[in-house]
């Protein structure tokens, strides 16, 4: 079913929101880029509705820091300079330490069982370089992890958070993965310890050192570019 097919079973008032969900799935998958104009026109058509619900969706995700607006020029993809994207980094830092804090706690054994299995999925994925495979599934696992500790708030600032890092990281990735995937073990091994402490060292000593990566292969030039589908990838 095409996009605009689907926008013709949905009810007027949640016209916008749907219309959101579509722009920034886009952006996240890299179809479209930091610093891309959102053609409102050319996107109502493809859409099948008019420029408003297109407008409130571009509103609310400049509001969320996906978008900016310029006089006279439209709504643009941001574009997310070095300083905040460690500022970002920081911030993401801090709030999964404390996820892994709250999650040891209160982990379960399915909980624990399928963050294993999406451990070995990365790991099968990396083998064969399947970077787009590897994406999706380490997407996830950090989705997961924030998912489980079963607060909502906090989902809601770190859903956000990588939003906006994503911007920056969607113009390079670094192919760090064996490193990545002795980390994502570490973090493993400390959830089932069900050790808080050791938990939420893992994960912030995973945010830290994906940023010293990143920022080292960024800055010094030896950047690899991958395909629009898989950049963004938080190794």
């Amino acid at each position: 079913m095409t996009v605009k097919s689907k926008l013709k079973l949905i009810r007027p008032k949640s016209l916008a929101s749907v219309v959101q969900a579509e722009i920034e799935c886009r952006i996240v998958d890299g179809d479209i880029a930091p610093g891309d104009r959102i053609n409102e026109n050319s996107m109502a058509a493809e859409m099948g509705v008019s420029r408003g619900p297109i407008r409130e969706a571009c509103s609310a995700l400049v509001k969320a820091r996906l978008l900016e607006f310029i006089v006279n020029r439209g709504c643009f993809v941001r574009i997310v300079s070095t300083e905040e994207a460690k500022d970002l980094y920081v911030l993401r830092a801090s709030l999964m330490r404390l996820a892994g804090q709250l999650l040891a706690a209160r982990i379960t054994d399915q909980e624990m069982k399928l963050l294993r299995e999406m451990v070995e999925e990365m790991a099968i994925a990396a083998a064969v370089k399947d970077f787009q495979g590897y994406y999706g599934i380490n997407r996830r696992f950090h989705d997961s992890i924030v998912q489980f500790v079963d607060n909502k708030r906090l989902r809601e600032i770190c859903n956000g958070l990588d939003k906006e890092l994503h911007l920056y990281r969607t113009q390079s990735i670094s192919r760090s993965l064996t490193e990545s995937d002795r980390e994502h073990r570490e973090i493993i091994e400390a959830l089932a310890s069900r050790d808080s402490e050791k938990a939420g060292e893992a994960l912030a000593s995973h945010i830290q050192n994906s940023m010293a990566r990143f920022f080292s292969v960024t800055t010094s030039g030896r950047v690899a570019t991958i395909s629009a589908a898989v950049t963004g990838a938080k190794i």
